[in-house]
């Protein structure tokens, strides 16, 4: 088992600053924003930042494949609107080659919102073509589409959204999936039991394919299950409960990715990493 758990740490001050943020938590792997991700604009990153942050991953044992960064929330990969919908792939494009200075493979993204404009069908085709415009155009970072919880107008919260998405994504090998535990449930699937995860991971097999997972966000949920409602709370304090957890630490098709906190309460952080290992135990 070589399990990859850590958290979404903060990059205040700096990107070079979000490897230390980790390592002090008893992480093994992180997530960052790479700008601030709920501004459209952000001034570039200075090369002693980039090379600040390089050093201190290697310091601290994180390579690449540890390092799930997320992109702006104001990204709408699939927006109905021709113009807005540039400036979207313009921004996802600057993300990606962001992460590209920084030395990270992955980018973690919402796939985004049809906005009751366009139907689901046409949406998906948008963001298949946001990810090939993207990806014409960088080398070497993959693009991760992340399940939501299907609030309000977003796609990607059926594991068939995924599929149809990568099914139109012509490199293959740069296009993966991050699962999100309380997205999923919030989604209507359950995760409380052996049984109901069995299910599930098994249809996310079958229909999506493990060989596309690449990072995992561990979120319990304060929303009901099939409640199309996005709202996290600490591992065991849900609706979710613990079961789920302790499931995907003990499984090797969760081995050597991302195992990423978006909890409530970053100063339970070290304690949740530290409960997640002792299941291995």
């Amino acid at each position: 088992m070589n399990k990859r758990v850590g958290a979404h740490v903060s990059a205040s001050g700096g990107v070079e600053n979000a490897p230390l943020n980790a390592a002090a938590i008893g992480a093994k792997a992180f997530a960052l924003f790479t700008k601030n991700q709920r501004r459209w604009q952000a001034a570039p990153l200075k090369e002693k930042s980039i090379a600040a942050f390089k050093q201190n991953c290697v310091d601290n044992g994180f390579t690449a494949a540890d390092i799930l960064p997320h992109d702006s929330y104001l990204i709408n990969l699939g927006h109905p609107d021709d113009e807005k919908l540039l400036k979207s792939r313009t921004a996802f494009l600057d993300e990606m080659n962001r992460c590209r200075q920084l030395g990270l493979t992955l980018l973690n993204f919402h796939p985004g919102s049809h906005l009751k404009e366009i139907d689901v069908t046409s949406c998906l085709a948008k963001i298949a073509e946001s990810i090939n415009i993207a990806l014409d155009k960088t080398e070497d970072v993959c693009a991760v589409i992340e399940n939501t919880a299907g609030q309000g107008s977003n796609v990607g919260w059926e594991f068939d959204h995924l599929a149809e998405i990568i099914a139109q994504v012509e490199d293959k090998k740069r296009v993966g999936v991050c699962l999100d535990t309380c997205h999923a449930f919030a989604a209507g699937y359950d995760l409380r039991n052996q049984e109901s995860c069995d299910k599930v991971f098994s249809g996310f097999d079958k229909i999506v394919g493990f060989k596309y997972l690449r990072g995992m966000h561990l979120n319990d949920a304060k929303s009901e299950l099939n409640s199309h409602v996005d709202r996290h709370h600490s591992l065991g304090e849900g609706n979710i409960g613990e079961f789920v957890f302790k499931y995907i630490m003990k499984d090797q098709r969760f081995d050597n990715i991302p195992l990423i906190l978006e909890t409530i309460n970053p100063d339970i952080w070290e304690q949740e990493i530290a409960w997640l290992y002792s299941q291995l135990n």
